[in-house]
């Protein structure tokens, strides 16, 4: 079983999840709305220790008042990896763009990076409303409230909103101890972006895997290409489709395993 841990950051406790040990330490940042379990199927997997922790706003973690712009999560995800010394960095959707704002700030801060289905870049995420709809409908609701209301909303978000792998523990990734946090989290992210400038990310020198899928809205392929050409040793996975994702889940899950054991 992970060892539970909590780190505290000027505003926020985040709830960390440690298995594994010994080098390499790579910390594990998901996707919005979703929370440490996200990759929990895939660490195992990968050499090293692994630290899963919970953003602000999701999961067992507290949710500020305030506080939830890119920059906000990206001090998540500094202040766990320097907790537990993290060299590695993997990041999921919005745990992608945290990490790309950290790195526009300290362009070598990490050995190595992961990122898996980038959702932003220097412009307005172009779905907003539809999330902000969504963040609407977790308001004033309990974990359980919540959690229904999301998987029974007739305007298919829900569909939209699962993992990027479809896997059938969709709803456990769902939990959040306190929707009203998920909530402003969202309403805060949505209407910010992960980069401040696109030009920033030319100094980003780390090695970064990045992988995208074919026909993604939330995810577009287009964003993976322009990232993999403006930092120097990125470099892209690209797949047609979820199908193709599929097929070619152990082949990427071996390639993943290296890049991260260096």
């Amino acid at each position: 079983m992970p060892e539970v841990r909590t780190v505290r950051t000027a505003d926020a406790t985040l709830h960390c999840e440690v298995e594994g040990d010994g080098e390499p330490i790579t910390v594990f940042a998901h996707g919005l709305t979703n929370n440490r379990n996200e990759l929990a199927a895939f660490t195992p997997l990968v050499p090293g220790t692994k630290i899963r922790f919970d953003f602000r706003g999701h999961g067992h973690s507290t949710s500020p008042a305030s506080g939830y712009r890119f920059e906000d999560f990206a001090r998540d995800v500094d202040v766990v990896a320097d907790t537990f010394g993290a060299k590695v960095a993997v990041g999921t959707s919005l745990g992608a763009g945290a990490l790309g704002h950290l790195v526009c700030r300290v362009p070598d801060r990490f050995e190595r990076m992961l990122w898996l289905l980038p959702a932003g870049l220097d412009v307005p995420f172009p779905l907003a409303s539809r999330y902000h709809a969504l963040a609407g409908e977790l308001e004033g609701k309990t974990p359980g409230e919540a959690l229904e209301a999301v998987f029974s909303d007739p305007s298919g978000m829900a569909e939209h909103l699962q993992t990027p792998w479809r896997l059938e523990y969709d709803r456990m990734l769902w939990h959040h101890d306190d929707p009203d946090g998920l909530a402003r989290a969202i309403h805060g992210v949505v209407d910010h972006w992960p980069i401040p400038d696109r030009d920033l990310l030319r100094e980003v020198r780390i090695p970064t895997l990045i992988v995208c899928v074919g026909g993604d809205e939330l995810h577009p392929v287009e964003l993976g290409r322009i990232f993999e050409d403006l930092m120097p040793n990125a470099e892209l996975i690209e797949f047609a489709s979820q199908e193709e994702l599929f097929g070619q889940i152990p082949s990427l899950v071996a390639r993943v395993s290296a890049f991260i054991a260096g």
